[in-house]
């Protein structure tokens, strides 16, 4: 029998990273099988992300001609790339070029999932670094930014203690990663200067079929998420990417009456379903939910006093790790 998860598995499944403060040993264990990838301004070089053991040897067999120059220091662990280049368009060219080499060459399977999308990395005052595809960004250990939508109704019956019912979709038995998992209302991917709502308007209609003028008129930013996730296969790759991730959190009341309700568009939802607090709160404690899915839905419960102290013992490292500090420069820091 598959054992029942606590709300703290849940969030440990998500924020896998260990806190060089709280687990200096496993921080360290973890750390030593990578490298960090720096970068350098006025002030000194920073880190902006984490590279496997794999990647570094990829980029030592990759052709300068195609990757840039390249310097890795073996002592400190540290690599620095495509900071040759005078500007964000000539970097963000350079890391095309290596990316698509390496999915031509087939080099690894995360790059099968490539969408044709670029996503923001930046530096330590905001500026924007260079830009990359998607698919990739696992390969630098960048942080990630995206966003995610709760849409609910207000009704009170027997059927539960809580007035919320939650809008809650089946992901597509076809998508490579997380197939048939349960989800937030809507969720995706921020890209480069891309307005957080304004992703949200995007994906409500890619997603979900939600209006527009419903989205921009009800949808509120409540709240952000933080944490850092560690691939495994589920994810559409090899395990063992770090991704450190951002999520601007909404929530959408919709009119009880039924007349906006969300239905699949693109393919990427199989169905949607209202469900209780109860029904939700089981499906977590049966792993059913997505990972970072589950954190932002732990998020919703603790800001709507559902998950309260007195019945959660880990009601404050619930509030404190779906939040959590994440060393990278980028716009979550405005969150801190």
């Amino acid at each position: 029998m598959t054992r029942r998860l606590a709300n703290i598995d849940l969030l440990n499944k998500c924020d896998v990273f260990p806190d060089p403060e709280k687990d200096p040993a496993g921080y360290a264990e973890l750390t030593n099988a990578l490298y960090a990838l720096v970068w350098e301004d006025g002030d000194g070089w920073f880190p902006i992300g984490w590279l496997p053991i794999a990647v570094v040897d990829a980029l030592v067999k990759t052709p300068t001609s195609v990757r840039g120059r390249m310097d890795i220091n073996p002592t400190d662990r540290t690599v620095a790339l495509f900071h040759e280049l005078d500007t964000e368009e000539e970097r963000t060219r350079l890391v095309a070029q290596l990316t698509a080499y390496w999915r031509k060459n087939q080099k690894f399977r995360l790059l099968k999932g490539w969408r044709d999308e670029i996503w923001p990395v930046y530096g330590r005052h905001g500026e924007l670094l260079f830009s990359m595809e998607r698919a990739a960004m696992g390969l630098f250990g960048t942080t990630r930014y995206g966003v995610h939508m709760t849409a609910f109704i207000r009704r009170r019956d027997a059927d539960s203690k809580y007035d919320f019912r939650i809008w809650v979709p089946t992901r597509s038995t076809s998508k490579s990663t997380y197939p048939g998992m349960l989800d937030n209302t809507v969720a995706g991917g921020l890209m480069t200067n891309e307005d957080p709502f304004e992703c949200v308007i995007r994906e409500a209609d890619e997603e979900a079929s939600l209006p527009e003028m419903v989205v921009r008129s009800y949808a509120r930013e409540v709240s952000n998420v933080t944490y850092i996730f560690i691939t495994d296969e589920r994810s559409g790759g090899e395990p063992g990417y770090i991704y450190p991730e951002c999520q601007w959190i909404y929530d959408l009341e919709l009119p009880s009456d039924g007349s906006v309700i969300p239905e699949p568009n693109d393919g990427e939802v199989e169905s949607f379903s209202l469900r209780t607090v109860e029904e939700i709160q089981e499906q977590l404690a049966q792993g059913m939910w997505k990972p970072n899915c589950a954190l932002v839905m732990l998020d919703f419960l603790l800001r709507h006093g559902i998950c309260t102290p007195e019945n959660e013992p880990h009601y404050q490292e619930l509030r404190t790790r779906t939040h959590r500090y994440i060393s990278f420069p980028g716009p979550h820091h405005s969150f801190h």
